[in-house]
């Protein structure tokens, strides 16, 4: 399912609007990771979308109806799973073909596809897909990094302690 062209402007308004109001909150409050890597275009992200929201979308019935409909009509989500509790919605996008590993509206893709894996790095400790070529790393990593080589530790003790802490 390509978009269409009202779809296509639509989506291109709101990027704009949460482009906007996202770099206003993360100049306020830089994200604790930075991002590190490239997109090795695996399309694991792709596979099952999933979104966290706030208590009010979580069980307020209108909210969530309204959500949900955004999601289905504008992004070509399908809610496959609700986790109450966690407040995550699991979508099927609608753009994503398995087959080809591939969006089919990836120039007109939703602002959290866009996002990815950026959103992630406000979260303490940022898990990404093991196939995924972007990677978390410390803002000061080359500091932290200088300090265990310059503590006499053993080079491959330090590539190891480095890695574990996300120095690199």
């Amino acid at each position: 399912m390509t978009d269409g062209p009202f779809r296509r402007a639509l989506k291109a308004l709101v990027r704009w609007l949460l482009s906007a109001e996202l770099g206003l909150r993360r100049r306020a409050r830089p994200p604790g990771w930075q991002l590190a890597g490239t997109c090795g275009a695996c399309a694991r992200c792709c596979e099952a979308p999933t979104i966290q929201t706030g208590v009010i979308l979580a069980r307020l019935p209108t909210a969530r109806r309204l959500f949900l409909l955004w999601q289905r009509w504008v992004n070509g989500f399908e809610l496959v799973h609700l986790d109450r509790p966690g407040r995550r919605f699991t979508f099927r996008c609608t753009h994503f073909d398995a087959a080809t590993r591939r969006c089919d509206s990836y120039d007109s893709r939703p602002f959290m596809c866009r996002d990815y894996p950026r959103a992630l790095l406000d979260q303490p400790w940022p898990e990404f897909f093991p196939e995924c070529g972007f990677r978390p790393r410390a803002p000061d990593g080359e500091a932290r990094r200088r300090a265990l080589v310059e503590s006499g530790l053993d080079p491959a003790a330090v590539d190891e302690i480095a890695r574990r802490l996300r120095l690199q």
